[in-house]
């Protein structure tokens, strides 16, 4: 979810949930305790240079169960954050404390802020020898069939 696709939907809720993987909600008492613009330059396994420019909010929750973050208080954060670090309308990386620190990609059902899952990947496969998955076929479905080199099944 890019940075602007979340003012919009944070503009429209009167409280903030954000909701783990696990369907549970973080602590209603949460603080957004940074939000960031973070940029990565990197080389990759195949050596080709990448940029990667996201924004980011790391999510705390303490004892301190008197205070809840509005929609408002954040949107305000928000747009001091975009004129003070020059954000700009990427996706955002939200940061929670599990184990370790997690990091997820962002959504939203309607009603909660859905925090996703990251995977790392290979960014180069075709340069670094990952073959390619072969299609999977029933040998069941090809025994009235004929198989020819063309076909994909061999």
């Amino acid at each position: 979810m890019k940075l602007s696709e979340f003012t919009n939907q944070l503009s429209g809720l009167s409280e903030i949930a954000f909701e783990l993987p696990n369907g549970q909600l973080v602590p209603e008492h949460f603080h957004v305790t940074e939000v960031g613009k973070i940029n990565k330059h990197f080389i990759d396994c195949g050596g080709t240079l990448r940029n990667e420019e996201k924004v980011s909010f790391q999510l705390w929750e303490e004892n301190d169960y008197n205070h809840r973050l509005h929609p408002d208080k954040l949107i305000n954060i928000i747009e001091l954050a975009k004129n003070k670090l020059g954000l700009p309308d990427v996706e955002i990386e939200v940061e929670y404390q599990g184990e370790s620190i997690n990091k997820f990609e962002l959504d939203f059902d309607g009603k909660n802020f859905l925090l996703v899952n990251t995977q790392t990947a290979c960014l180069a496969k075709e340069k670094c020898g990952v073959p390619e998955q072969k299609p999977k076929v029933k040998l069941s479905e090809l025994q009235n069939s004929s198989c020819t080199p063309e076909s994909g099944c061999c």
